[in-house]
């Protein structure tokens, strides 16, 4: 073991970076209910791909798990309603993405129980593949590890393709972040009865979990189930939750550039969203809460809490004791990927994991010096590709060399701004190329 606490025996990718982990003020903490606010606010965009449609109208009553919007393609998903009550409105509502969106606002009934009806079991073998993916698509299961992809264009498997393997992610490699650990610790039966209808229904030879050496009851939680899927221990580094990363750290074999897990037979999926499946599946509940760590030192009482879709983060950090004084920021998601808010008065979106708050020691914003050509970037990035080349490409606007350079293939993981010891935000101007070359190609 070195000083770090890694192992260096177990499994993981090449690459990469060790960031503090700040996982201690709620690794520990029970996953708790979220009390039932007055006002909720469903966005119709929870998703990648095309929002939703509504179905329901101002002065609507609805029930909680009950359909509100359909899907609004392919790769789009139905959303449900989070709790009992009357439909207030459908219009602009701000989105945490900072943009005013389409929403459905539904006042919670103060009346009523709010218990989710539970409906009979679906025996899912009994199922056509074409059952099982409008089951999931109609159930508004997504990718709960924050990316937020409809579930079930993964379980769509074309003619002529095979799944032959199964990797379900519970690496959980954001600092911070500890929802994912928590649902592994006190819900592994759900995580591998979720797995296991995966497998079965993609009919792939083999299924593994991946999960952090920092998380040991959550290995031990989940490998006490005697289940055939094999849990494996892996080292503690950022990215391993990238599914190209944890491909390589599990089985050793890489993803194409360009490419996606099913050119090479392989499906992965996120432990809250297997978990969500068996849900699903076993007592018919659709998508309508999830787990959210709500934490930082800005917080006055970090909790793990199991969250209905559409409550406002204001009333989320609120029940954990309101901000401190000493707030700087407020973060969906983790330090590394997620996204800053302008305002508290968002919603809990399906994709958000986690509610990160922060003092001005831990927000820090560095003075940017100019590049030494260290080449530490390139060390970090998971994928080999050339952070600061393709930075002074865009700085350049020198569009047309950017997709030689795979500038497409980066999923923004901020490995490489992390190790960067002038402190360029180079995930920032990637992100910045990216938006030039598909205006180039628009244009074109």
């Amino acid at each position: 073991m070195t000083s770090l606490g890694i192992h260096l025996g177990l499994p993981t990718f090449r690459n990469g970076v060790h960031p503090a982990e700040k996982k201690e003020a709620t690794k520990d903490l029970p996953i708790e209910q979220m009390p039932f606010v007055d006002e909720y606010v469903l966005p119709l965009s929870q998703h990648i791909g095309a929002p939703s449609k509504a179905v329901v109208e101002a002065g609507q009553r609805v029930r909680r798990g009950e359909l509100i919007a359909e899907p609004g393609g392919f790769v789009s998903t139905a959303l449900h309603a989070p709790v009992t009550g009357r439909v207030k409105t459908v219009d602009l509502r701000l989105h945490p993405n900072g943009k005013m969106m389409p929403s459905i606002v539904i006042e919670a009934d103060p009346y009523d129980s709010q218990r989710i009806p539970e409906r009979p079991p679906v025996d899912p073998v009994s199922l056509t593949p074409k059952e099982m993916v409008q089951l999931v698509q109609l159930g508004g299961l997504v990718g709960l590890g924050g990316a937020a992809f409809p579930s079930h264009v993964k379980f769509q498997v074309s003619e002529g393709k095979r799944i032959r393997l199964v990797v379900i992610n519970g690496c959980e490699c954001e600092p911070y972040l500890t929802c994912d650990h928590r649902l592994m610790a006190e819900r592994p039966e759900a995580v591998i009865r979720g797995a296991e209808i995966i497998r079965s229904h993609v009919r792939a030879e083999r299924a593994y979990i991946g999960i952090e050496e920092n998380k040991p009851d959550a290995i031990t939680a989940v490998r006490a189930l005697g289940s055939d899927i094999e849990v494996v221990a892996l080292q503690v580094k950022y990215p391993q939750g990238a599914e190209k990363m944890l491909i390589d750290a599990i089985l050793g074999e890489e993803v194409p550039a360009g490419g996606l897990p099913l050119d090479i037979e392989i499906l992965v999926n996120n432990v809250g969203t297997t978990a969500a499946l068996a849900d699903l599946v076993d007592r018919g509940i659709p998508l309508v809460e999830r787990v959210v760590t709500v934490t930082g030192p800005a917080v006055a009482r970090p909790r793990n809490l199991c969250v209905p879709l559409g409550t406002p983060v204001s009333a989320v950090v609120e029940h954990c004791g309101g901000l401190l004084p000493s707030v700087h920021q407020v973060v969906f998601g983790g330090p590394m990927m997620g996204m800053a808010q302008k305002s508290l008065d968002v919603p809990i979106l399906k994709g958000t994991s986690g509610i990160l708050c922060l003092d001005p020691a831990t927000a820090l914003q560095f003075e940017e010096f100019p590049c030494i050509r260290c080449g530490r970037c390139l060390e970090a990035c998971p994928l080999f590709l050339n952070p600061q080349r393709l930075t002074a490409l865009v700085r350049a606007e020198k569009v047309e060399e950017l997709e030689g350079h795979h500038l497409m293939s980066c999923f923004e993981c901020a490995a490489c701004s992390f190790a960067c010891p002038s402190r360029i935000p180079l995930v920032q101007w990637l992100r910045m190329g990216k938006a030039m070359l598909k205006t180039h190609k628009a244009s074109a």
